[in-house]
């Protein structure tokens, strides 16, 4: 079951398996396919049997689950594990060293000369972890805030899945569209124009120096207090609740308003103008500061007349249907949801309409092969029938929408409510993230060489990175709770540890540079190994993410490789290693490490300091 080791010289030809570019579970997947094939001529594919990481209490570095094979070659577990282990040790002994079976899995232990290869090849590649490129494009359809109010968490997790999950497909080679949409029409923006004009007395953000967005969400409220108040007297005064809603004097006169902007009158599109204008620059200024950006932004406003000419071709296939007061609509009973209206009776559209519009309109622009829609649960069943209605209207692009749906974030203290004003703002949290990363550097004490402005550009970074790092470790589908004490934590599961971890590898190679040349084979310690063999799953990882549109893969990755590293680093010594070779292969490790680490959190769009 065991050969004896062969570490040959660093730069030998180890692989004769075609595999300069494929991750080590691929080639191993190709050499247990090809012994496979050579020891019982019968043919299987990837899918047929998994590989998966060693378990770390077993011998071996990677394990060939046997189960799913042993009915199709009527071979019991040990002597199928036994032919096939030492057929691929056999057939690759560049590759592999030795092999042992436990109850229906084969344990495969890689040669140290793999590792070292990939050592070597990738300890300085800044493209490490980046795919070929696929000749397809992607958007990715993020942010969509409402001009009535300022960005909150729940924004901010939206646009941190957004951005890196473009990120992320753009590293596999994808070539990607950043797109928002700004909902900037409708009721909720009559909402603060109407409280601006009966209560601002001429007000701007530049009088008060109140931030745009903040002060247009200020009169968002304003307007529900008033509101409230108003529906309240008029139920003292004998009439119901749903009754006293529609007829509140403010409800009335923001119903006019509405249908004073549709119609284009001057004074009410000037004022709408104005306020959405503050608004733009509030939002500017909070996208600047979390990193956010798009390459395209639409606006409701230009977009809400669109898919009128596809309920018509909708009519004309018989997939729409016309009732009696003229209002259109698809039955998707048979589908197992609802009736669904598509266009009102007055010949407006609705949501979903416009949806449709905007899908082809896009499409139309970019010719995209793949449109991520990231917008929080609650709009699940509204994407169902997106792509439903799409895909029955025969539409190019109904197959290529994909919803990356994400779970609402609470705070410990409960659930967020805008009209209340109970809404966690984004640039309060940024703020309050800043004053705790001060707080708990300051509390570590190691940063006393820092200029003024180093350490405030050090606060931003470490409180952003520790809110990004949160809001994305989490699978997306999840709901969470965050907690911005428990987020900046320099020792635990955190944004902050990574960036530390960084920072203290970068203080080893300040010291000396690894100096390659000098580099000789030797034979790998446990967690020098270890930690090699988590690093070259990194483009593996990488592309997992993409594919699954879910970056929380790569941040709990980049925690593990954070994690095993201090272990590495807490064992080992690289300065004063026990010989020379030792210390340039733990320098080399560590270049590696860090460019992982950099490169991995920098998909996540957070920056990780030198110094800290």
């Amino acid at each position: 079951m065991k050969k004896p080791p062969n570490i040959g010289g660093l730069f030998h030809l180890i692989l004769r398996l075609n595999s300069n570019n494929m991750a080590i579970q691929q080639q191993i997947q190709q050499q247990a396919i090809r012994s496979l094939e050579q020891l019982y001529g019968k043919t299987f594919t990837a899918k047929d049997f998994q590989i998966n990481k060693t378990k770390p209490e077993f011998e071996g570095d990677y394990t060939v689950v046997l189960f799913s094979l042993l009915k199709p070659l009527s071979k019991s577990p040990d002597a199928l594990g036994n032919e096939l282990g030492k057929h691929m040790v056999e057939n690759a002994s560049t590759l592999f060293t030795s092999y042992n079976i436990i109850k229906g899995f084969l344990n495969l232990t890689v040669a140290d000369t793999y590792w070292l290869q990939i050592l070597t090849q990738n300890y300085n590649d800044v493209c490490f972890g980046k795919g070929a490129l696929k000749h397809q494009k992607v958007m990715v359809e993020y942010s969509s805030p409402n001009t009535n109010k300022p960005l909150h968490l729940g924004h901010l997790r939206n646009n941190f899945l957004g951005w890196s999950t473009a990120a992320i497909l753009q590293a596999n080679g994808y070539d990607t569209v950043k797109t928002c949409i700004v909902n900037d029409r409708g009721v909720h923006i009559c909402k603060s124009m109407i409280a601006w004009q009966l209560f601002g007395n001429g007000a701007t953000p530049q009088l008060t120096d109140t931030k745009g967005d903040h002060f247009v969400g200020d009169y968002y409220v304003k307007f529900n207090e008033e509101y409230k108040k108003q529906v309240e007297e008029l139920v003292a005064q004998g009439i119901k609740k749903e009754e006293a809603e529609k007829e509140a004097p403010l409800m009335q006169a923001t119903q006019q308003m509405l249908l004073d902007w549709e119609a284009g009158k001057p004074e009410v599109m000037e004022l709408w103008k104005e306020m959405n204008s503050w608004v733009y620059a509030g939002f500017d200024t909070t996208y600047k500061r979390i990193g956010s950006d798009f390459d395209k932004i639409y606006y409701e406003s230009n977009t809400y007349l669109l898919g009128k000419k596809t309920v018509q071709e909708g009519l004309s296939k018989n997939v729409f249907i016309q009732k009696e007061d003229g209002s259109v609509w698809i039955d998707l009973t048979a589908d197992g949801l609802d009736e669904k209206i598509v266009q009102r009776k007055d010949g407006t559209s609705v949501y979903i309409t416009q949806d449709i519009g905007l899908a082809q309109q896009k499409y139309d622009e970019y010719k995209i092969d793949q449109s991520i829609y990231v917008i929080g649960d609650e709009q699940n069943y509204h994407m169902k029938v997106l792509q439903l209605i799409c895909k029955k209207l025969g539409l190019p692009y109904a197959d290529s929408i994909h919803h990356l749906s994400y779970g609402m974030v609470e705070l410990p203290t409960g659930k967020m409510k805008s009209r209340e004003g109970t809404v966690v703002d984004a640039d309060d949290l940024l703020d309050e993230m800043e004053r705790v990363a001060q707080q708990k550097t300051e509390e570590l004490g190691k940063v006393k060489d820092f200029t003024a402005e180093e350490l405030k550009e050090l606060y931003k970074t470490i409180g952003l990175g520790a809110l990004k790092f949160y809001l994305l470790r989490v699978d997306p589908k999840k709901k969470m709770i965050f907690n911005p004490e428990e987020s900046i934590d320099f020792h635990g599961y955190t944004g902050p540890f990574i960036q530390y971890t960084h920072a203290r590898i970068k203080s080893i190679l300040r010291k000396e540079k690894a100096q390659i040349n000098n580099l000789q084979a030797t034979p790998l310690l446990k967690l020098e190994k270890e930690l090699l063999i988590d690093l070259e799953n990194f483009p593996t990882v990488t592309e997992q993410s993409g594919q699954e549109h879910d970056p929380s893969h790569l941040a709990n990755y980049i925690y593990n490789i954070a994690k095993t590293f201090n272990s590495f680093y807490t064992e080992h010594s690289v300065m004063n290693a026990e010989s020379e070779e030792k210390k340039q292969l733990r320098l080399l490790i560590c270049e590696l490490t860090a460019n992982v680490i950099s490169n991995g959190m920098q998909l996540l769009g957070i920056h990780v300091p030198e110094r800290m």
